[in-house]
Parts: C-alpha cells; sequence; structure tokens
C-alpha cells in the first residue's frame, strides 16, 4: 500500500461527510441524540399518537410528484405564467376608460362616490379629492371595440386574445398586506403563495427543473420592497417553494461547483450526505430532512438544465422581435419573458415575474408611459410566441397587481405631475389562454372607476379560477395547520368565475 500523507487524509476526510460525522460524534452528542427519539415516542405515546409526522403519512404522491388524485378534474392550463406589476398599475390610465370621465375632469369627488373609504396615509390628509381624467388618448380595438389606452400599442393589438377583469376588489390598501393578499389568501405573512400551492398539489413534469420560478425586473418609477416570503412555501414543506432566478453572473446562487471539485466529486459528496440525513430522517422523522435530499438532487441536476435556460443564442432573430428592443438585455422584463416562454416549454408549471416600479404617487403620466413601454411590447409579444408554437390554448397567462389607483389626485392638479393613491376597491387585471374567453370583458365600474357596479370579483376568486384551469378544486387542496385546513383562498367563501371561462 502506498503511503498517504496527513494533508492527504485530511483532504480524504474533507470529502467524505460520513467519516467527518462518525468522527465528530463524541460521548456527549451520542447521548443526547440517542435519548431525543425515546423523549419523543414517550410523548407521542402519551398523546395517542403516530410515529410518523402527518406530513410522511400523506406522501402518496401522484407521477409528478404532487398529491396523489390530482388534478382533481381535466386540467385546461398545464402551466401558469403569472405577470405581477408589483405597486398598483392604474387601471384608470390603462384599461378602465369612461369616456364621461373628461367631463368630470377637476372637479371634487362626491362624498356619495367616496363613501367614508379608509385612506392610506398618502392621502388622508388632503382638504379636496379633485378628479383627474388619463392625460393619454383611448382608442376602441379589436372585434368588440376594446377600450386601451394609447400607451399600451402592442397588448391593443392583443385584445382579440385576452379577457380583462375590470372588477377585482380587496381589502387591502397598503402595499405589504396587498400584495400578501393577493398572493398567499391573507394579509398576513406566513402561509403559502400560489406558487407553493401548485408545486405541493401537482408536482411537475420536470424532474431537472423546480416547479415554481420565480424572476424579477423593475422599470423606472418608486420601488417599493419586494420580500422573498412573496414566493415562499409557509408551512408547506420547504421544496415547494419558489427559485429565483439571477439576471446576471450565476442564476442561482451556489449552485456550481466550487474550484476543484468536479461533477463526478459532487456526486460522490451527494451520495455520502444523503446517507447522513436518511439516518437523521429514521432517527427523527423531520420531513424536512427528506425536503433537503431532494433539493440537493435537484440543485445537482439544476446545474445542467439552468444555464441551457438561460442562454438565448439559439432564438431566432423574429422571436427577439417579438419581446422588443430589451430582448436580449440582462434583468430587463423582455428577456424574463423569453425565458419564462423556455421555462414552460420545459413543463416548468409555475413561472411568476415580478415588475417593480408601478407605484406612482406622483408624476403618474411620465412613470406609467415608462412602465408601459417597459411590458407592453413583451406581454404582446408572449401571447404571439405562445400562439405560433401552439403553447397558448393550454398555457394560462395572468397579468396585474395588488390593487388599482384612485380617480382623484394625490398632490399638485397639473397634467404632468399629478399623482394616484391606492385604490383597492376596483381594479383591473387580465387572463388569457388555457380556456379563458377571448376578446371579452367583465366586470364593470361606476363613471369614476371608483366603485364595481357589475360582477364584482374578488382577488379570492381569481385564485379559486386559476387553480380551477389548472385541474384543482380550491376547496379540495388543503393542508392541516394550527388546527385548520389550510387553502389559497382563505377561510371566506369564494367561487370560480366562470363567466370569463370559454
Amino acid at each position: 500500500m502506498s503511503p498517504v500523507s496527513t494533508t492527504d487524509r485530511t483532504k480524504t476526510k474533507a470529502m467524505n461527510p460520513l467519516s467527518e460525522f462518525q468522527t465528530l460524534m463524541n460521548r456527549r452528542q451520542l447521548l443526547t441524540s440517542s435519548t431525543r427519539p425515546l423523549g419523543g415516542a414517550a410523548l407521542a405515546s402519551l398523546l395517542g399518537q403516530s410515529l410518523t409526522p402527518p406530513t410522511a403519512t400523506a406522501a402518496a404522491t401522484n407521477d409528478r410528484g404532487g398529491l396523489a388524485g390530482l388534478p382533481h378534474f381535466a386540467p385546461k392550463a398545464k402551466r401558469v405564467i403569472y405577470l405581477f406589476m408589483c405597486g398598483g398599475p392604474s387601471h384608470v390610465d390603462m384599461f378602465d376608460y369612461h369616456p364621461e370621465i373628461r367631463e368630470l375632469h377637476g372637479q371634487e369627488l362626491p362624498e356619495s362616490v367616496r363613501q367614508g373609504q379608509r385612506l392610506t396615509g398618502m392621502t388622508s390628509g388632503q382638504k379636496s379629492f379633485p378628479v383627474v381624467a388619463p392625460m393619454f388618448e383611448f382608442k376602441q380595438h379589436g372585434q368588440h371595440g376594446t377600450w386601451v389606452s394609447e400607451i399600451l400599442p402592442n397588448v391593443a393589438g392583443v385584445v382579440d386574445d385576452i379577457t380583462i377583469i375590470k372588477s377585482l376588489h380587496t381589502e387591502a390598501i397598503n402595499h405589504d398586506p396587498a400584495i400578501t393578499y393577493i398572493n398567499t389568501g391573507v394579509q398576513q405573512p406566513g402561509k403559502a403563495c400560489m406558487g407553493s400551492w401548485v408545486s405541493y398539489g401537482l408536482g411537475s413534469p420536470n424532474r431537472n427543473l423546480p416547479a415554481y420560478i420565480v424572476m424579477i425586473s423593475r422599470g423606472p418609477g418608486q420601488k417599493q420592497a419586494l420580500y422573498s416570503r412573496l414566493w415562499g412555501s409557509g408551512f408547506l414543506p420547504s421544496k415547494h417553494q419558489g427559485v429565483s432566478l439571477r439576471s446576471a453572473n450565476e442564476p442561482v446562487l451556489y449552485l456550481q461547483n466550487p474550484e476543484g471539485v468536479d461533477r463526478d466529486m459532487r456526486r460522490r459528496m451527494l451520495d455520502r450526505i444523503a446517507k447522513i440525513n436518511e439516518e437523521t430522517f429514521n432517527d427523527f422523522g423531520d420531513p424536512e430532512t427528506q425536503t433537503r435530499i431532494a433539493q440537493y438532487e435537484m440543485a445537482f441536476r439544476m446545474q445542467m438544465s439552468v444555464p441551457e435556460i438561460m442562454d438565448l443564442s439559439t432564438e431566432t432573430k423574429e422571436t427577439l422581435d417579438l419581446y422588443g428592443p430589451d430582448a436580449e438585455k440582462p434583468g430587463t422584463f423582455a428577456r424574463n419573458c423569453i425565458v419564462a416562454r423556455k421555462l414552460a416549454e420545459q413543463g416548468v408549471p409555475v413561472i411568476q415575474l415580478f415588475h417593480r416600479g408601478w407605484d406612482q404617487h406622483g408624476s403618474l403620466p411620465k412613470l406609467i408611459r415608462g412602465q408601459c413601454e417597459t411590458v407592453d411590447h413583451p406581454i404582446a409579444g408572449l401571447i404571439r410566441d405562445l400562439k405560433q408554437r401552439s403553447m397558448f390554448d393550454d398555457t394560462l397567462i395572468v397579468w396585474g397587481g395588488e390593487f388599482g389607483r384612485t380617480i382623484y389626485s394625490q398632490g399638485t392638479l397639473t397634467k404632468d405631475d399629478h399623482g394616484r393613491d391606492h385604490h383597492g376597491r376596483c381594479f383591473t387585471m387580465v387572463m388569457a389562454g388555457a380556456g379563458i374567453k377571448r376578446g371579452f370583458e367583465y366586470g364593470r365600474t361606476d363613471a369614476w372607476s371608483y366603485n364595481i357596479v357589475e360582477n364584482p370579483v374578488h382577488i379570492r376568486d381569481m385564485n379559486a379560477t386559476l387553480l380551477h384551469q389548472l385541474g384543482i378544486d380550491h376547496n379540495r387542496l388543503t393542508f392541516r395547520y394550527q388546527g385548520l385546513e389550510q387553502k389559497l383562498t382563505g377561510a371566506e367563501p369564494s367561487r370560480v368565475v366562470t363567466e370569463i371561462l370559454s
């Protein structure tokens, strides 16, 4: 046998987690770790419970890694691309147009319309609430004469492919609770988000990529905070949380092997770490240990799949042109839309794009025009791209934010300087593809775009509809936590908005 130096033995141990684990197991650690399972067994016996955690006993899965028995019925959508506009896009200036609003410009918003609405801290001290009509021209487009603002010329060209819901509403009036509410079903942090629910329920047909992927971009304008818990799994196993892809350098941090570690060595390390984790799971029964094993394996597979997804060199000029001039710029909404289409092609069930910059309390005409320039071309391009690839009919597209904006002015009532405050009583969202009606408008607001007068849709209803198109009954996808059967649509009654379904 050839001699082995002390240095070589040290390196060998460092690369063998099982040996290191055994070496570090001193007498005190051994006694401590040995007594925990006994204490747990005694407690379980006293409580009359099984030693196996509830989440482990409910581990029956379908062939995609989701729950057995799902989908509940034949889905219309194989995947969701959710374009989330963070900050509250102004429905008043883009879609919810009433020609008579021009005559009301500059008048005080009647108290009979406001009805004592709860105001944010930005406008609660205002003495007056003057109506400010959109500073943009609106024209009718498509077969049904849909009103669309001049700042969305490309979206105007695809109105015959989309449904515009003008009667969304929410109780939240500030960003954090509102964006948490629409993504998780409650205003308080800590619950599972929509993408995590879908990952938990349906799994994914692609074992080399996460079931839920998030990308972030930002446009001009005010940028409120965006928290990673918005794509977190909450009480669900953490393997269902969203994976955020970065726009520059490494798309996923710590995914690549460190210098001196090749793929074969990484494989051996993961196999040995898995043995340690399996022993730990057998001792303690913590399902998060199994999650750790699964995530190590997913990261290993992602080392090959993610770089290919992020590479746009194989995209044709014609495809890139669909998404506009920013298509090849890293970090832009346009580029993220192309990556979203590539992820959809690979079978990723939920792709969510967060685009920041819609919180326009001042200089709204300038800022919203700039924001629309960053999203108008890519959104229309995504729809056209999916159609030409025969993916539109089984891809659900959702576009909107956490609330809308007020018809009254915040600040100076001038052509360039005015802003609009948060408005949850009514706002607009767009849905398209996967069994959604084409060229359709649903819901109606009053002449001030302030109150809903026809077909209200709560954000819980929209989430119920989203799940429905994926083949999920929102009342039957639950997870027991804190003594309650938790679900995405919360405890209040919710309905599928069947009127917008084809």
